[in-house]
């Protein structure tokens, strides 16, 4: 992407400079807290509520549609950040060498993640894979994202549209607007300082999958910000972000039901 597309400073966000400063500080600080709170309270529902997983679809969905629907009003109404400020473009550029190389590597770990998960989900299922505790904070990462994966037809449909909607959403939101908010407050800094905050701003926002799951999700937030800086545009990354989602469609749900109660 041209550096001269970013905001060099808050005053091209005009009187919507406030409001996008405390969203983008929301995304970085408030999104790792909510999201651990409403994850931990969904998995003291999954043992006794049949409905606690499709429930909390749903609240993903409100939630990550109400924050890209005003973060789209607060852009609306920021006179000097156009459209290539916040990559809702057609791509520019083929992605670069290095980035390139970095998707690839993507694609591999997204094909080499499903055997692991359908393998992690075999061993839960069979009481290998144990909790060491008695709490369910306790529990290691793999339960946490095992535990969101749908079980019955109509989960796995909800899943679908929550997929698309991480896709669509969370790039617009931690890609597009996060990052125009970042360089108009930094001054339009190098596009590596831009990767570096993007990325830890996405891990830290999946807090409640442990140190393992923040690592891994700052690394894809990481790759995908360089190819929305690369492109110029969100849309291979929006591509990339839901089939890294829409892949745990393709774990047997035959091997789900026995980790929780609520999948049966």
């Amino acid at each position: 992407m041209s550096v001269a597309g970013l905001p060099e400073s808050l005053s091209a966000f005009g009187p919507a400079a406030l409001a996008a400063v405390l969203l983008a500080g929301y995304l970085v600080v408030g999104e790792p807290l909510a999201g651990y709170v409403l994850h931990r309270r969904f998995e003291g529902r999954l043992q006794r509520d049949p409905a606690a997983r499709r429930s909390f679809y749903r609240r993903l969905l409100i939630l990550e549609w109400g924050l890209a629907v005003l973060a789209a009003l607060v852009w609306a109404a920021a006179p000097g950040v156009g459209v290539d400020a916040v990559g809702l473009s057609w791509p520019l550029a083929w992605p670069g060498p290095v980035t390139g190389i970095a998707v690839v590597l993507v694609l591999v770990f997204l094909l080499y993640s499903l055997r692991a998960m359908a393998s992690g989900a075999l061993r839960a299922a069979t009481g290998q894979l144990r909790r060491p505790g008695d709490g369910r904070h306790a529990e290691p990462a793999v339960h946490a994202t095992l535990a969101l994966l749908p079980r019955t037809r109509g989960e796995r449909r909800l899943f679908t549209v929550v997929g698309l909607t991480a896709g669509i959403c969370e790039e617009w939101l931690y890609r597009g607007f996060l990052l125009a908010v970042v360089s108009a407050l930094l001054g339009r800094p190098p596009l590596l300082v831009l990767v570096v905050v993007a990325a830890a701003a996405f891990g830290l926002a999946h807090a409640y999958q442990g140190v393992a799951g923040i690592l891994t999700t700052a690394v894809l937030g990481g790759i995908m910000a360089a190819l929305y800086l690369g492109t110029g545009s969100l849309l291979l990354p929006v591509l990339l972000h839901t089939a890294i989602d829409l892949r745990f469609l393709l774990v047997p749900a035959s091997v789900l039901p026995a980790l929780t109660r609520s999948g049966r």
